[in-house]
């Protein structure tokens, strides 16, 4: 490839610029690519954050009263939406077969004599079956059983809507999401896994594309650089991915779902920058281990399957193994997703969020120096 000596860095950049330039008319003549971002940031957002719920909702409960008193008739009668859907009634053999079909997710078992044995001063017990596969609910919504059965059985034995005082009161603040709603965090955190999964597509895919296209092969002939080569497809889908986030974070997530984001946008938009720059360069280092679209599908699969899983966008870093969590530390977009909720969630400001920027920058250093030297040796050899 031919190379000036001693290129002046106005000419450099003014090569940068043109070559990015190129790459962004190579991704507007690629429908699909351009579908895959509108469609991510956008109804993707939507669709994530308003089908997914990490709480209660809707429920299906059944219940078995072998009681059959007043007080059964208003536990069962208690169990609402849009917690849970309307309870159904069933007897003692439908249970098993209920569960295991997954029929119900909830079954409240009411022993017999249940409010007599409650009345004479005696601890009756009741039974809560649960479809523990339904996991984002099996906890939280047995939970939510045991509290309402507690109120039902208070408000019969003391005929008030007041329960009795405890001697120690429990006052819990859910500080950031008072609601305990989850779509300010899904919608969020599908932003910032499409962030990723993107970034790595489009940089791996402007690689190929140049090989299938027998593109590459003029680069080769012309006065520019493999460094200027590849920052210009940094630069150039990086800066796509960027507008894409920011404009689904404020047409998408703010104006359509409603949800406040707490931080500045600016320092937001400045560490996804620093972690286009890392999860791009990690995009073109995996593109020089493949010579077709089909076989960098098949290698970003996983990774990108391990990166987003285990960032802690999906459940907290902290509930994973220790020497799990430290090889985490070496991925981009841990630091990126405790970023990001700093920010968008507790309102952090530089001071607090700069230690996951140097990590980024720095992590995003060793992938750019590791992917060049790939790269120059995937162009010499092409």
């Amino acid at each position: 490839m031919a190379r000036a000596h001693k290129v002046p860095l106005k000419r450099r950049l003014l090569n940068i610029f043109r070559l990015g330039v190129k790459e962004l008319r190579s991704l507007r003549a690629d429908p699909v690519l351009v579908f895959l971002i509108v469609y991510a940031f956008s109804w993707g957002i939507y669709e994530v954050a308003s089908g997914v719920k990490f709480e209660v909702a809707n429920a299906s409960v059944a219940v078995i009263d072998e009681d059959h008193s007043t007080l059964s008739r208003r536990i069962a009668s208690a169990l609402l939406p849009p917690y849970f859907q309307q309870s159904v009634e069933i007897n003692t053999a439908q249970s098993r077969n209920a569960l295991e079909t997954g029929k119900y997710i909830f079954i409240l078992d009411i022993p017999p004599n249940f409010e007599r044995d409650l009345l004479a001063g005696r601890q009756p017990e009741l039974q809560v079956n649960v479809d523990a596969t339904a996991m984002s609910m099996a906890g939280n919504g047995a939970a939510y059983i045991q509290s309402i059965v507690q109120q039902e059985v208070q408000r019969f034995l003391y005929s008030t809507d007041e329960i009795p005082k405890a001697q120690a009161d429990v006052i819990v603040r859910a500080l950031f999401n008072p609601n305990l709603d989850s779509v300010p965090f899904t919608s969020v955190m599908e932003v910032i896994n499409n962030i990723t999964m993107l970034s790595v597509i489009l940089a791996g895919a402007a690689l190929i594309r140049e090989r299938e296209h027998g593109t590459l092969e003029h680069l080769l002939v012309m006065p520019v650089s493999s460094m200027e080569i590849m920052v210009s497809k940094l630069w150039a889908n990086g800066m796509v991915i960027v507008l894409a986030a920011t404009l689904s974070l404020v047409i998408m997530v703010h104006g359509v779902l409603g949800v406040e984001t707490s931080g500045s946008l600016l320092l937001f938009i400045s560490g996804a920058i620093l972690y286009q720059f890392s999860v791009t360069a990690l995009g073109i280092l995996l593109a020089t281990f493949t010579t077709s679209m089909a076989q960098y599908g098949l290698l970003v699969m996983p990774i990108l399957i391990l990166m987003q899983l285990l960032s802690g966008s999906s459940t907290p870093l902290e509930s994973m193994p220790v020497w799990l969590q430290d090889a985490m530390q070496a991925s981009p977009s841990t630091h990126f997703v405790a970023f990001s909720q700093a920010i968008l969630y507790r309102g952090a400001d530089l001071s607090i969020v700069w230690p996951q920027m140097t990590a980024m920058a720095a992590i995003g250093a060793i992938f750019l120096i590791v992917s060049l030297a790939r790269f120059r040796r995937a162009i010499l050899t092409a």
